[in-house]
């Protein structure tokens, strides 16, 4: 699932490609993926004329601020990403129109096409087809209740340590599934909880009241980097993510614990290992993130 460097990643890609593009249509092969307005027709209706003024983010949303006062919100959820080039429909499929990384066989489910009025095209692809399109006006966006439950960011400026510590603060249970509710901290999931944890050297079953401060410190300033890591890094591709043009990010080679079961910890040696709980899987090492 695209987390918070991924997005993020996202974000910074479209800022470069589309604003000040207008949506000029819209198309789909599975329209219940707009979720807002309930008809796709009327989604297409409201759309079409509406200029691109900034892309930005909130915890794994993606949102497009238009013209006279709406907003696209994207929720990449498991398998979509957001790409920007041009295709053409062969075969009842739609095709690059040059080689490239949107060639990549992860780029090729295309379930809904924006068309802008430089010939441009952004498409979503989305193997599952669980992402979402919704067409806000933005003050009601900006006001909803799911919105607002979200928690803080913590790449942001302001997110020092006591803010970090009072989203902890009487939250009960384990600490990864603690790490992993937006409402508490925005955009980190399985694979950058795993990662921070195994940097700061704590187990993932560890119940959050039971860390001390100096843990919390070490774990603050984990998420932090391994942020930051990743975003510089255009995010993690082993699975279904690409960035807009296509292509990998490159946070693959900083993985330590993630899908790495059974492979050396890259600080002590000792085999990493798995747990399930929660219907989620967690990664660390035995011996450096002690329970």
């Amino acid at each position: 699932m695209p987390e918070l460097p991924e997005v993020e990643t996202t974000v910074r890609g479209l800022n470069k490609k589309v604003p000040e593009r207008t949506f000029i249509d819209v198309w789909s092969d599975w329209e219940k993926i707009v979720k807002k307005p309930k008809s796709f027709a009327q989604f297409k209706k409201d759309i079409k004329n509406k200029k691109i003024k900034k892309i930005w983010r909130r915890a794994k949303n993606i949102i497009f601020d238009l013209s006279d006062g709406w907003s696209l919100l994207v929720h990449q959820k498991m398998t979509g990403h957001l790409l920007v080039g041009e295709w053409g429909l062969h075969n009842g499929q739609w095709k690059p129109k040059k080689e490239g990384p949107l060639s990549d066989p992860y780029n090729r489910f295309l379930h809904l096409i924006f068309f802008l009025d430089n010939g441009k095209m952004l498409a979503l692809s989305d193997a599952r087809k669980f992402a979402k399109a919704e067409l806000w006006k933005a003050e009601e966006l900006l006001n909803s209740k799911e919105f607002n439950s979200i928690g803080p960011e913590p790449l942001d400026k302001n997110f020092t340590f006591k803010k970090f510590e009072g989203a902890l603060g009487n939250k009960k249970g384990k600490i990864k599934q603690v790490l992993m509710n937006p409402e508490v901290i925005a955009g980190i999931g399985n694979i950058y909880s795993s990662e921070a944890l195994w940097r700061a050297r704590i187990h993932p079953e560890k119940n959050v009241a039971k860390l001390g401060e100096k843990e919390l410190k070490s774990l603050y300033e984990a998420i932090k980097k391994v942020l930051s890591l990743a975003v510089k890094l255009g995010g993690e591709s082993f699975s279904d993510y690409r960035k807009p043009d296509g292509s990998k990010g490159d946070f693959d080679t900083e993985r330590q614990v993630y899908k790495r079961e059974g492979q050396k910890c890259g600080r002590c040696g000792e085999k990493i290992k798995r747990i399930k709980f929660a219907g989620r899987s967690a990664f660390f090492c035995p011996s450096c993130q002690k329970l």
